[in-house]
């Protein structure tokens, strides 16, 4: 008894040296640089094919390969942090995740790059949990929304710049400077981070025993699930035996370590932790928010491609002015926190969030670019209520000695739920334009009397402008393509809607609590 009361008397009274706002600043960088970098690959990859002599196909590997490491190595961070020590694993990570971006640049070959992205992913899965466990541990409860603003700002505005950032310095540099942007922000974090993170007395490298079955599980189950899910599109789903076998290995494994963690006493991932019931909703909502992030993400520039012909640089300024927005909401949310219970935040949020994607809903193909940019600032207006709220509710009842395993799950839910909401809404897209097209080309038929009264229109027009009357048909096959993936946008817009609203009501199952204090228990 005596000997323990000293030990928690000096966590108690433990505060870091260094101003707790330098070392958020500092502790955000490196998460968002591996946040950036996996999305601002996606545009390169036609260059990048180019220049290694190789398909488009093979080359998505690189996305492939980061992803599945990155999957692998989020589960398993917070026992890393434990064993190794959360301030020596943070820099670990992030020297090599710098290493690895150089690597990466000076790549000569598609294998060379696979491997270094690989590594990259790897080492990149443990900033965001480590990150997040160190703000946990930096400010006290009544201060920790605020502090999540930071990692709010770097969470919605990542996958919105990754791809118009990457756009851009492949168009006027190179592919390769995607990566070597990295090195100088890296060495810079590095440094900064040896000076100002500490580890407090309860986050100390702790020897837990290393569960073998339970990271062979997790390892084996996430990466089959990543592979799945980055794969699915382009191998057609399950009519590709492939994606058969990643999905059911993945099925298996995941269920088979869900219930091995629960029941071991050592597990390598502390999955009794979702016990907690704002642990458990928080981890539920900030999924959600996940899929509507990473979706709404790729629904307006994808439709501004292919719906309205943009070019990839227009297509990410239409995205670009949501990201001010974050920047500008998200930290007068934190401010709010301390003023208004977090989960009426959280309320308005799924509320303004839906109202922005029925707002999306039954655009005309000929949509113009100031309602696009005004939409998009709309949703990056409700993300803007959601992820520090949700943040701050999740810990509010855990006892700080879990931050480490609680941020690591956090941080899973996070990115395999973003996963999950860009493979469902490019699978919906798919199969509801196929399905539009075939009930649409029914009426392209001389029995029909709308067609029949159109040909003669069509013809005279095609005459005037100097092309003969076959060049009509190339006509009605490019706005039958148009009409028929507006359409399927429609639908993935109004699901997202419905989704968000259905947030709502659940709300009001997170505890009474403001800006970070401490729940109170019984409401």
């Amino acid at each position: 008894m005596s000997a323990s009361a000293p030990s928690a008397a000096v966590a108690a009274a433990w505060r870091p040296a260094a101003n707790p706002w330098l070392i958020a600043l500092v502790a955000t960088m490196a998460p968002f640089m591996e946040v950036l970098d996996s999305t601002i690959v996606n545009v390169s990859l036609p260059h990048i094919a180019g220049s290694m002599s190789a398909s488009v196909q093979d080359v998505t590997w690189t996305l492939t390969s980061y992803l599945l490491a990155n999957g692998i190595v989020l589960p398993i961070s917070g026992w890393l942090s434990d064993f190794f020590g959360r301030r020596r694993f943070f820099l670990v990570c992030i020297a090599m995740f710098t290493l690895c971006s150089l690597l990466c640049g000076l790549a000569g070959s598609l294998w060379q790059l696979i491997l270094f992205r690989l590594l990259q992913g790897f080492f990149g899965g443990g900033l965001q949990p480590t990150q997040q466990s160190i703000l946990l541990d930096t400010f006290p409860p009544s201060q920790r929304a605020k502090a999540f603003g930071m990692t709010a700002i770097a969470v919605v505005i990542g996958p919105v710049l990754g791809p118009t950032l990457g756009g851009f310095i492949t168009d006027n540099l190179s592919w390769r400077w995607i990566f070597l942007i990295n090195v100088p922000i890296g060495i810079i974090a590095f440094f900064a981070s040896a000076m100002f993170v500490e580890d407090p007395p309860w986050a100390h490298a702790r020897r837990r025993r290393l569960d073998l079955i339970g990271l062979g599980l997790v390892a084996l189950g996430f990466g089959a699930l990543q592979i799945t899910l980055d794969r699915g599109q382009d191998l057609d789903w399950f009519q590709s035996n492939f994606i058969l076998a990643t999905a059911a290995i993945a099925f298996v494994a995941l269920v088979s370590a869900a219930l091995w963690l629960f029941y071991t006493p050592t597990p390598i991932v502390n999955l009794p932790l979702i016990k907690d019931r704002n642990f458990a909703l928080g981890c539920f909502m900030m999924g959600c928010m996940s899929m509507m992030l990473y979706a709404s993400s790729i629904l307006i520039p994808q439709m501004a491609q292919l719906v309205l012909g943009y070019d990839a640089t227009w297509a990410g300024l239409v995205m670009s002015p949501g990201g001010l927005v974050a920047v500008f909401c998200i930290p007068i949310v934190g401010k709010l926190a301390g003023k208004v219970q977090l989960r009426f935040l959280v309320a308005v949020g799924f509320t303004i969030l839906s109202m922005a994607m029925l707002r999306a809903y039954h655009w005309p193909p000929d949509v113009g670019f100031s309602t696009l940019v005004k939409v998009r600032m709309l949703q990056t207006f409700g993300l803007s209520f959601l992820f520090v709220p949700i943040s701050t509710l999740a810990y509010v009842s855990m006892p700080k000695e879990h931050n480490n395993d609680g941020a690591a799950l956090y941080a899973v839910v996070r990115n395999v739920a973003g996963s999950i909401g860009i493979a469902l809404v490019s699978a919906r897209i798919s199969t509801a334009q196929q399905g539009y097209m075939s009930h649409m080309s029914q009426h392209l038929t001389p029995l029909d009397q709308g067609y029949a009264m159109e040909m003669p229109r069509l013809i005279a027009g095609m005459a005037r402008l100097g092309h003969p009357a076959s060049a009509v048909a190339g006509y009605l096959y490019q706005r039958l393509i148009v009409q028929s993936l507006t359409k399927a946008y429609d639908d993935v817009y109004l699901w997202c809607a419905v989704l968000s609203i259905m947030m709502v009501p659940l709300c009001l199952l997170f505890s009474k609590t403001r800006g970070g204090g401490r729940a109170r228990i019984g409401h």
